[in-house]
């Protein structure tokens, strides 16, 4: 006979126990606590990858939850969204939430929705975006096939005409980074590239709109992409860090800008 599959039962019993254990909960004098909407769905994708939570399962009400958690319904909602918004939770008849099929671009891909329950850190982001990207141009010049090298040449020359074009400078700069991502040959690491490109692409649209911003960004893609088509990794690698530098700091007068205004 076959054992019945695990039910809902046991994942409740996993949120109230992780929520007893010591430590469990932030140290609210602690500077850096996050949101608790953002603790809330950073403990779920916790139990995702453990295992404590499966596919097809289905969680508690948002009443147990709420005593699980020891949280009133509104960060509860907000953790609950984000992650339904992600494509990790749907939500079915009766209100009760259900894990979906947890492929993996589903967790990696839409970084931007976890990180919009917390405060934006550039930084942090471009640190990551940093690892994330080099490896991929590490990678692109090892394994890029002569046709992705030219593809990778021809998106990055192409901004030569689009420099008082901000809106289609920014559909060529998206080909060119997925051309790098498609070249690198690793699918998990091109969704969490493109997942950390897409974080705070409202902050980069003002930024392509400075004078000389475009101009800078062009050249720098055709130093990678000429670094690339010669196989040199060293070079590539650094023209790719003088760009994610570059983003970085007109992503911060962005900000600014948008803060005086």
């Amino acid at each position: 006979m076959v054992p019945p599959r695990r039910a809902a039962p046991d994942a409740f019993s996993e949120l109230v126990q992780a929520e007893r254990r010591p430590n469990a909960k932030a140290d609210p004098t602690n500077p850096a606590r996050r949101p608790i909407s953002e603790q809330v769905a950073n403990r779920f994708l916790a139990m995702i990858k453990s295992g404590n939570l499966r596919s097809g399962d289905r969680l508690p009400t948002e009443q147990q939850m709420t005593i699980a958690f020891g949280i009133s319904r509104p960060p509860l909602r907000e953790a609950l969204k984000a992650l339904t918004l992600m494509g990790v939770l749907e939500s079915r008849q009766g209100g009760r939430y259900t894990v979906t099929d947890l492929s993996f671009s589903r967790l990696v891909t839409p970084f931007n929705v976890l990180l919009s329950v917390g405060d934006y850190d550039v930084h942090e982001h471009f640190e990551a975006r940093t690892h994330v990207d080099l490896e991929v141009i590490r990678l692109a010049v090892l394994r890029a096939t002569a046709k992705q090298r030219q593809d990778i040449l021809r998106h990055a020359v192409a901004g030569h005409s689009l420099h008082e074009d901000p809106v289609a400078f920014r559909l060529l700069d998206i080909e060119f980074h997925q051309s790098l991502n498609d070249a690198a040959g690793n699918r998990l690491l091109a969704s969490m590239a493109q997942g950390l490109y897409d974080i705070a692409l409202d902050i980069r649209r003002l930024a392509s709109t400075f004078p000389g911003v475009i101009a800078h960004s062009v050249a720098q893609h055709i130093d990678i992409a000429e670094a690339i088509m010669a196989g040199d990794g060293v070079s590539a690698m650094s023209a790719g860090r003088r760009h994610l530098e570059h983003i970085r700091d007109t992503t911060i007068t962005s900000m600014t800008q948008t803060a005086k205004d």
